[in-house]
């Protein structure tokens, strides 16, 4: 994969692991027969981490009809630690409750250990460093490989490093939401990856062309690795034919301009 267009962006860490920088963010895949071609597209253009949660409708079981047994070199990076009460996501963090989420996820992927397991958001009832630290006991018999947070920020990232050892943190940032700097300035320091969810602000940024909004955040730090979701191949083709954008600073500034606009 590591010849593909999604190469030219260059590759990130994730702990043990080693990825280009554009994923694919599969919350839209649904349907193994409707999205297995996207996947396998995606694959085609060297598209190497697929990022889902237990959440996320059929999603794991889509991605394992589809591409199971996964091809080598593929990262498959799921959540758990998110449940939906009168329809608003809130987290459960309790270890118990983790450990049943991973078991889940690991019989819906057809693995035996998941790649990158990340807590899908702090529980307010529980310290972050149980949650964590129960990945943590997860990661230490083998059902995770890494491990990464999301929906995290300032102390509660520095509480959840203690814990155990996290490689990736997954926050809402984009051209147009920019609430993140701290946690992007932690993992360049600490040399974890950084995944923006919603790197396209849900849509609204189609308008200034995707590959300039995504061109715009690998060019923003070396730790960043978005993960744009569709379920369309050319809208796929555009994400990743970013990795090949270079933009000049008066292109940079044009674009903070207008997405602020």
């Amino acid at each position: 994969m590591t010849g593909a267009p999604a190469a030219a962006a260059g590759q990130v860490r994730l702990g043990s692991l080693t990825v280009n920088r554009i994923g694919l963010g599969a919350r839209f895949i649904q349907d193994p027969e409707a999205h297995g071609a996207l996947l396998r597209r995606a694959l085609e253009l060297g598209v190497d981490l697929l990022d889902t949660a237990d959440v996320y409708g059929n999603s794991e079981v889509a991605i394992a009809a589809a591409l199971h047994p996964y091809p080598e070199g593929l990262v498959i990076a799921t959540k758990g630690g998110q449940t939906l009460v009168d329809g608003t996501p809130t987290g459960d963090g309790r270890p118990e409750y983790l450990r049943e989420a991973c078991e889940r996820s690991l019989g819906r992927l057809r693995v035996d250990t998941i790649d990158l397991y990340q807590l899908h958001m702090p529980d307010r009832n529980v310290p972050i460093e149980e949650s964590v630290g129960a990945l943590g006991e997860l990661r230490a018999e083998g059902k995770v490989r890494e491990i990464g947070v999301s929906n995290v920020f300032g102390q509660q990232l520095e509480l959840a490093r203690r814990a155990a050892p996290i490689v990736s943190v997954q926050n809402r940032y984009s051209l147009m939401h920019r609430d993140s700097e701290t946690e992007i300035e932690f993992c360049e320091r600490e040399e974890m990856a950084y995944m923006p969810w919603w790197p396209l602000g849900g849509g609204e940024l189609a308008r200034l062309g995707p590959e300039k909004a995504i061109a715009w955040l690998l060019q923003r730090s070396p730790a960043m690795l978005p993960i744009p979701g569709t379920s369309s191949i050319e809208h796929l083709e555009q994400n990743v034919a970013a990795a090949s954008v270079q933009l000049t600073p008066d292109e940079v500034a044009k674009l903070e301009t207008a997405a602020s606009a």
